[in-house]
């Protein structure tokens, strides 16, 4: 017996690793000592411009949306979704991206899927100037199915001590500002799912005038980066809190960032919920409660500004193109109440 008689082909996966050398350079910055391949990646930080420069650091995936991926044969998508939601998660504490490493398992290695998915990953990281420094692709057999895969990133990134948003300004009074999501970004997939494509017996190339396209379009569109639209107001100091919508909604993640003794009071027609989660609403018979527990309706990024500084922030938001609502508003006590 060999290897690939147990199911694992180092051909294939040399293939692939030359692939994604090649997808990575194009997101290398100076930082970058290394070449994909090397035992552990190497990256020089220019701190020069930071007077006590923090480390932030977060790893995630992309969850079942990988499902949507396969059953439309679209796999250049959901490394863009990796990224940009690593992103957001540091950007959150005011943080921007420094590098990113992803891993990726399959039941069986094709060069050309391997390459499709992290063209998406190398695609987001030059976006966000966040080279892509290494990581690891693995092939799996018998514990993925052979169409199966799965997909983790992992970011570092950097904040200054002073502008690191940490929620301890937040007070009652504070306006809290949302702004668009994309669709469901990468969470709450296996609800979506058994609503739309069980219950509702629809098929990802069915088309809904609702969504102007088809359900596996309206699935798969990209996880939003709030990156470059709010960099400017954390280097301003501007920001009292972030919140990213993901798993969990707006009662799991807004408590996150709130000082002990307050809440949030919310108004759920502050913004038009986008059809997509109406039509999972409707399909699966989902409680609204369990809507708002489960996806983010429409709002990808929470933002906490005082008062004092709402006109200056829709101000810079509007500048840079983003919509933005304003949603509610800090109040003493303790979780979210949704008007």
């Amino acid at each position: 017996m060999d290897y690939r008689d147990a199911g694992v082909d180092i051909d294939r996966a040399e293939n692939a690793k030359e692939r994604i050398k090649h997808l990575a350079r194009g997101t290398f910055n100076p930082g970058v000592l290394t070449q994909i391949g090397s035992f552990g990646g190497m990256f020089r930080p220019d701190f020069s411009r930071y007077k006590d420069p923090i480390l932030v650091a977060s790893s995630d995936g992309v969850g079942t949306k990988i499902r949507i991926a396969t059953l439309t044969g679209r796999h250049d998508t959901v490394g863009y979704d990796l990224v940009a939601h690593c992103v957001n998660d540091i950007l959150v504490q005011g943080a921007t991206p420094l590098f990113f490493m992803d891993y990726v398992a399959f039941g069986r290695l094709d060069p050309a899927r391997v390459a499709a998915v992290v063209s998406g990953v190398t695609r987001a990281c030059a976006e966000f100037n966040c080279p892509l420094l290494g990581g690891e692709t693995a092939e799996m057999p018998g514990t993925y199915a052979e169409d199966d895969y799965d997909l983790a990133g992992f970011i570092v990134g950097v904040v200054d001590r002073d502008k690191a948003i940490t929620g301890d300004q937040i007070r009652p009074g504070d306006t809290l500002l949302g702004l668009p999501s994309a669709g469901l970004h990468t969470n709450g997939y296996s609800l979506a799912r058994k609503a739309l494509l069980e219950a509702g017996g629809l098929r990802v190339d069915s088309h809904v005038d609702a969504l102007a396209g088809t359900v596996g379009d309206a699935l798969l569109a990209p996880h939003r980066s709030y990156l470059q639209a709010l960099e400017p107001l954390v280097e301003r100091g501007l920001i009292r809190g972030l919140v990213h919508i993901t798993g969990g909604g707006f009662p799991g993640n807004i408590p996150r960032v709130l000082p002990a003794g307050t809440g949030v009071r919310i108004r759920k027609d502050a913004w038009t919920v986008p059809a997509l989660f109406r039509l999972i609403e409707q399909h699966g018979r989902v409680p609204e409660a369990e809507m708002f527990r489960t996806f983010n309706m429409g709002i990808g990024m929470v933002v906490i500004v005082a008062p004092e500084s709402l006109h200056a922030v829709e101000h810079s938001l509007e500048r840079r193109g983003e919509a933005c609502h304003v949603i509610g508003q800090v109040v003493e006590g303790e979780g979210v109440q949704l008007d």
